[in-house]
């Protein structure tokens, strides 16, 4: 039996195979292979940083008709085309129109952004006719129940300060709208140089505008939903109170006395009754409004002979002012 070896290391790595052959064309013996590989990276190990960067730069420059250097230095040189030839036509607002309609913003009061939003689509609308526009503040409209049963309906903006304008925008419309009360200019970039600047308007995209109506749509829904649970809980809380304010007016109805007990001149004059009058006292009301009505001194003034008697109605005390014959002390 005879064993042979072969070797083969490309990369700076080894691998052996070894393998068994038989002797005889008759024996049939199994036949065993193993492979190992060795890595062989010592040669690497022992370069220094500048033979690295070496064979780096001859990798690099081995590939044919490529420079890596050039392509590098020509990148560097190469320049963005200029939209404009000169600073003067950057600052022309007429050119905005080749865009054809766009959506811009308008920076507005953040107080009065639905009024100036308005205000500025009645001008246009009565200035330029032949135009087509649309202006858009985009707002939640928010519900409330007023304490006398009538509801209200106010406008919150969903971006403050902002107003949206579609159109095609040229000098005079942009100076125009510019002018309008309320208007602070258009959102954009600063261009120009040191001798003029101005602030050349940015369009809006469809795809962020189509955002914006979603959004605004979605917070109407909520607001919608907010204001519906709120009913609901105003109406549960309202039945509980009436039921409670008719128990409360049940408890607190005062007992009627009988005719016998009131009459003066059975229980004794009330000349002496009422020299017994003390305020924090037990007094019952002998004639008038509140009469058979009995409740708690509070004053008494002798010299004008009023007395300030509190009554509980309803669950809460009221203070009533009545004559001091009209009232006699409590016997308990």
């Amino acid at each position: 039996m005879t064993q042979g070896l072969l070797q083969w290391s490309p990369c700076h790595q080894s691998l052996s195979l070894s393998f068994t052959i038989p002797t005889t064309k008759h024996t049939q013996l199994p036949l065993s292979i193993s492979a190992t590989l060795e890595p062989a990276t010592s040669t690497q190990q022992h370069l220094t940083a500048r033979e690295r960067r070496q064979l780096r730069n001859e990798r690099r420059e081995s590939k044919a008709g490529t420079n890596w250097k050039e392509q590098v230095e020509e990148k560097l040189l190469e320049k963005p085309t200029k939209k404009f030839a000169n600073w003067k036509e950057e600052l022309n607002i007429n050119n905005l129109a080749r865009e054809g309609p766009q959506w811009w913003i308008v920076k507005v009061s953040r107080l009065k952004g639905q009024e100036t939003a308005q205000l500025i689509a009645r001008l246009l609308a009565r200035n330029y006719p032949h135009i087509d526009f649309k202006v858009y503040a985009p707002a939640i409209h928010e519900r409330k129940k007023l304490k006398n049963g009538t509801y209200s309906v106010k406008p919150k903006p969903l971006f403050p300060g902002c107003v949206f304008i579609r159109c095609v925008l040229d000098k005079e419309i942009h100076d125009f709208i510019r002018e309008c009360d309320g208007v602070g200019g258009f959102v954009g970039a600063l261009v120009g140089n040191t001798k003029r600047q101005i602030t050349r308007p940015r369009p809006v995209s469809e795809f962020d505008m189509e955002a914006i109506f979603r959004q605004a749509k979605e917070e109407q829904q909520k607001a919608e939903q907010a204001f519906e649970q709120d009913q609901q809980e105003a109406a549960l809380n309202s039945g509980l109170n009436s039921d409670d304010a008719v128990k409360s007016t049940g408890d607190s109805k005062p007992k009627r006395r009988s005719r016998k007990t009131l009459d003066p001149l059975i229980n004794g004059s009330s000349k002496g009754k009422n020299e017994k009058l003390v305020p924090g006292s037990s007094v019952r009301v002998v004639s008038g409004t509140f009469a058979e009505y009995v409740g708690s001194l509070k004053k008494l003034n002798r010299r004008t002979k009023k007395a300030t008697v509190g009554f509980t109605l309803f669950g809460k005390e009221s203070l009533v002012d009545l004559d001091v014959s009209e009232i006699v002390s409590e016997t308990m």
